[in-house]
């Protein structure tokens, strides 16, 4: 199954027991600068809590935890996807997503035969620094005509008062931090986007 038309992503645990029992269908778990030991544990509870809910879990970077624990998908970005066996994660039953920012970066996520390709950032984003200006709905559009079925993640950015233009330019999903994250009531927000994706499901 691929990622839902909307996905959060999320820190920790404690971010995945919030917002999924909302009616969220898939969630990224994006961990960072975490000890080792703590990860495992991590990604262990909030599978839990998502499969007890009928979400897809989507574990980012930490490839070998997310086989030890069984998650749904790996997203890896483009320096993970060189040090991550992809083999070993295809074979333990485990889909993979890769970020991609340019031509050349589509050109590598492609060879490993990706189950879905991100594209970001689509408009600026305040979460992090990035070296590679806003995509652009055009970009999504070109993105999508070279990948054909394969499901198109756009992320940075997003709000509900843009989604539906990014996923009229081609994309299948939309994943979003930041817009939630900053909310004043985050649980609020996230339902604005399960109605949203709701309309999406039925158009």
């Amino acid at each position: 199954m691929q990622p839902d038309v909307f996905y959060p992503i999320v820190p920790d645990a404690a971010w995945a027991a919030r917002v999924i029992p909302l009616g969220v269908r898939t969630l990224q778990l994006r961990i960072k600068d975490a000890a080792s030991a703590d990860v495992l544990p991590q990604i262990e509870a909030a599978l839990a809590i998502a499969h007890r809910h009928g979400c897809q879990l989507i574990v980012n970077d930490y490839w070998r935890e997310a086989i030890a624990a069984g998650a749904d998908y790996v997203h890896l970005g483009q320096e993970d996807l060189v040090a991550a066996d992809v083999v070993a994660i295809k074979a333990a039953g485990i889909r993979i997503g890769i970020s991609t920012h340019s031509i050349e970066e589509l050109d590598t996520a492609l060879a490993a035969a990706p189950d879905y390709v991100a594209l970001g950032p689509i408009y600026e984003t305040k979460l992090k620094a990035m070296k590679w200006q806003p995509q652009g709905l055009d970009r999504i559009g070109a993105w999508k005509q070279r990948i054909g079925a394969l499901p198109l993640v756009a992320i940075g950015g997003i709000t509900p008062e843009r989604a539906d233009g990014v996923v009229g330019a081609g994309a299948d999903s939309v994943a979003v931090i930041t817009d939630f994250m900053t909310a004043q009531h985050p649980e609020k927000r996230i339902e604005t986007w399960l109605a949203w994706a709701a309309r999406q499901r039925l158009a």
